[in-house]
């Protein structure tokens, strides 16, 4: 079984002191899904899919995932970077 990195829209709500809370996940379909909580966030790399940055441990209708946000190299503009996810892949 194999991963794959998939990038999905994300609503977030960056709070006063500069932090990003992700809040709902929108999946490639459309179909969208409420964070239930973020129990952890810290630097690590994407082991299934590739690829590093910030590793958001969510929980999601009661099952914990991590939601990845790889930042932008571009110091400049609104592209500060993609979140994604990553998805098990039968082979």
């Amino acid at each position: 079984m194999n991963s794959a990195k998939v990038y999905v829209d994300v609503t977030v709500r960056f709070r006063e002191d500069g932090r990003m809370l992700p809040l709902r996940i929108y999946w490639e379909d459309g179909t969208a899904y409420r964070i239930d909580a973020v129990l952890d966030v810290r630097q690590a790399a994407a082991q299934k899919a590739g690829g590093q940055g910030d590793r958001y441990t969510i929980r999601v209708r009661g099952r914990e995932c991590y939601l990845f946000f790889e930042r932008s190299a571009s110091l400049t503009g609104n592209n500060i970077g993609r979140w994604f996810v990553e998805r098990r892949v039968t082979a």
